[in-house]
Parts: C-alpha cells; structure tokens; sequence
C-alpha cells in the first residue's frame, strides 16, 4: 500500500502542489480577511476615492461612498458650528460641513492634529474675501470629505421655529438659528458615556461595538436626534426593543436599542411613521441578547445608538454597512435638548415645546 502511494504521488506531484498552493492561497486570504476586521484594518483613503473615480469613468452604479471614518472631535464640531451660527447673525454665510470638510482635506481625517487656530485662520480667509472653492482648488480629497461629512451632519443645523411659551390660549413661537438636532435623551434626565465605538462584544460572536451606549436609568425617555421616518421596530435578538428611523434625505438611519421591557416604545409610535427631531419615541431598558422577546438579557440598562451612512440603498442591511463614531456628535447634541412632561394618567412622557423646521 505504501508503495502504491509514493508512485500515485510521483506520478502526480504538480497537480498537487498546485491544488496545495490554491487551498494556501485561500486559507491567507481569510485569515488577513478576519484579521483586518478583527484589528480593525480599513482600505486607505486613497484607495476608496480611485475605486469611486474608477467605478464612475466606466459608467457603473458602483460611483458612491463606499467607507467613512468620521473622526471629527467634539471641540472641532463646537467651534465650526460657532462660526457658522456667528456668520449667520452677521448676514454671512459660513457653513460648517464645509469647514470641517476643508479640515478633513487637511488633515487626512486625522484629527488628533486638530487646532482652533486652523478654524480661526480658515474663517478669516473667508472674511477676507475669499471662496471656500478657492481655497480648495488644489485639495485632493476635499469633496469627498464634504460628501461624508454632508452625509453624517446634514440635517443637524439650519433655521426653524420653536414654541417658547405654552402657558397662553395661542402659544408663543420664536424663530431661531442653530442645532435641529436633538440629544438623544430627554432634558433634566441624568446620563453617563464615553467612547466606546469599536470596543470588542462577544455575544452571537465576536465583533465591533459599531454604535454607541448611554448609560441611563430605565424608563428614561428617549428622544429623535432627527425627524424623519420610523423604518423599523420591534424585537431584535443583539438589540432587544427597537427602532430605526432614516432622515428625510435617506442618507441617515439612526438606531436606538435595547428600550424598555413590556412598554418600550411612545405611545402611538409604529412604522411607516413621520416623527419630528425632539420628538419622544421610547424608554431607555435592557432588552435584547436573546432569540426570545422582550427579555432583559443585557446586565446594564443603556441606549444603545448607531448611526449608519447610506449611499446607496444596496448598503442598507448589507455586508457593507457603514456606522460611524457618535460620541463627539453626541457631546455635541448635549446643548440642545428636548424638554418633556409626564402625563400620570399614561405613565407617558411627551415634548413640551414643538418645532417647525425652515431650512
């Protein structure tokens, strides 16, 4: 017998060297596959943006944003949007996506480089006279940072109307400049957080933390960042009670997770439903981490909240789903929020101060 195989191997060593190589070459690429989701490895930038100025020269449906890291701090995204809302009470305009794009060009999205004094000279130029298209004439990627950057903060700043005084027969309505967004829990209610995006979980199997928790008590209301469309809701096996709402440009669905056990959802919410940025839409719980419903599986009672960037609809509930950082728009949102009141027949909270969007 062993006689018989050493001549079936000599007679027929190439074909299996060259069957061994293949089955190498495919057990490599997995495992730099699983490493570089594991580590956390990403194509670089320059490579997304030929692949899109590729896939666009030829004419395929494949010319969007394909991957986004917004990296933006939270002091950045304070002073941008406190130029912008300067320039608007001087009858200027200073949009601060651009100023953050222009930034993100600059930095290469790192912005651990960060300085105020670049956003200072930035504006200054501008006040001197000189267009924002100018100044990036000759950086490469400054469109694409616009677009992502569009993509995340679009929506989050303009001018609107909001009830000041709901005491009177005719409620008061002041007109204002500034955050539409809300912060994602309710004002005078108490909640703690940090950066947790990208942290390792393990239940179902190993993964990124592709979202980000607030720690708050059950039964804290939760409220819509943005108005937009209720696209999902009910029980999910990671995410226990919860809703998914996508902005009204579609480029954004925020995801709010693990709501309260029994009663987690606003009374009247259901898909297909139009809410309003401030609007309340649940209660903080901790549900999920169970096939079975409305189970409180999770050990700490948190919201959970992700925000996903779409391009494209092939990338909503895909292999290529793009979630991004919230926790410095999340410090950032902390300005503004919505005050509610109780009713004690219903248990149910509401918004006390409703809102008109104008641009």
């Amino acid at each position: 017998m062993k006689n018989r195989i050493r001549t079936w191997l000599c007679r027929h060593w190439k074909s299996n060297v060259a069957v061994l190589g293949i089955l190498l070459g495919i057990a490599a690429i997995i495992s730099v596959s699983a490493l570089g989701f594991q580590a956390g490895w990403f194509p670089s930038l320059e490579t997304v943006v030929q692949q899109q100025q590729s896939s666009t020269a030829s004419g395929t449906k494949t010319d969007y944003i394909k991957y986004v890291e917004f990296n933006v701090t939270y002091p950045a995204l304070e002073k941008a949007l406190s130029l912008d809302i300067s320039a608007h009470e001087q009858g200027k305009t200073k949009n601060w996506i651009e100023l953050l794009a222009y930034l993100g060009a600059k930095y290469g999205g790192d912005f651990s480089k960060y300085k105020n004094q670049d956003l200072e000279n930035l504006s200054t130029k501008l006040d001197n006279g000189s267009s924002m298209e100018e100044l990036t004439t000759d950086m490469k990627y400054y469109s694409y940072y616009l677009e992502a950057y569009t993509a995340v903060l679009g929506g989050l700043v303009g001018e609107y109307r909001i009830q000041t005084d709901t005491s009177q027969e005719h409620p008061i309505w002041e007109e204002r400049y500034g955050l539409i967004g809300y912060s994602p829990i309710a004002q005078k209610f108490p909640f703690e957080h940090y950066d947790d995006f990208g942290a390792q979980r393990t239940y179902g199997y190993k993964r990124r933390h592709l979202g980000h928790d607030l720690m708050a008590a059950t039964g804290t209301p939760v409220i819509a960042i943005e108005s937009g469309t209720v696209e999902a809701m009910g029980w999910n096996q990671y995410g226990g009670w919860r809703i998914g709402i996508r902005s009204h440009d579609k480029k954004r669905y925020y995801y709010y997770a693990h709501l309260r056990q029994n009663r987690p959802f606003a009374e009247g919410l259901h898909e297909s439903m139009e809410v309003k940025a401030g609007d309340v839409i649940g209660y903080v719980g901790h549900t999920g981490y169970s096939t079975k419903e409305n189970v409180n599986n999770i050990e700490v009672s948190h919201l959970h909240l992700g925000l996903q960037l779409i391009f494209d609809e092939s990338q909503k509930e895909s292999n290529n789903e793009i979630w991004v950082n919230l926790y410095p728009l999340t410090l950032l949102l902390n300005k503004h929020k919505s005050e509610v009141y109780r009713v004690d027949e219903t248990k149910e909270y509401y918004r006390k101060y409703e809102i008109e969007i104008i641009s």
